[in-house]
C-alpha cells in the first residue's frame, strides 16, 4: 500500500475516532441531565420552595477526572432555563419550560 494511502488511511480513523468520543460525551450529558431531571421531578422541586440541592461543582480541584459530569450538566440545564438557581444554590425545575421541552421531545419521536 503507498505511504500516501497510509496516512489518508490514518487521518480518517483517526477524525473517525474523535467523531465517535464526542459522541459518546454528548450521549453521557444528555444522560446526565435526564437524571437530574428525574431527581428533581421525584422531589417535587417545582418551587423555590422545595429546591433542593444538587453539587454544583467538584469535590476536590485537584481531582482531575472525566467521570464527574453532574456540574456540567446542570449547567447546560440552568442555560436551558429548565432548572433555576436559588440565592442559597438550591435548584428547583422550571414547569413551564420542562413542558415545552418535553412536548419537543415527543413531536420529535413522532416524526421519527
Amino acid at each position: 500500500m503507498p505511504v500516501y494511502l497510509q496516512i489518508i488511511l490514518f487521518v480518517a480513523a483517526f477524525i473517525a475516532f474523535i467523531v465517535l468520543i464526542l459522541y459518546m460525551g454528548g450521549l453521557a450529558v444528555q444522560k446526565t441531565c435526564l437524571k437530574i431531571i428525574a431527581e428533581m421531578e421525584e422531589a417535587r422541586a417545582f418551587k423555590e420552595a422545595r429546591a433542593v440541592e444538587i453539587q454544583d461543582e467538584r469535590k476536590n480541584f485537584f481531582r482531575v477526572s472525566v467521570k464527574n459530569i453532574r456540574p456540567k450538566a446542570l449547567n447546560l440545564l440552568i442555560a436551558d432555563g429548565l432548572v433555576i438557581k436559588t440565592n442559597n444554590r438550591k435548584y428547583y425545575l422550571n414547569k413551564e419550560k420542562l413542558a415545552q421541552a418535553k412536548a419537543q421531545l415527543n413531536s420529535k419521536i413522532k416524526n421519527a
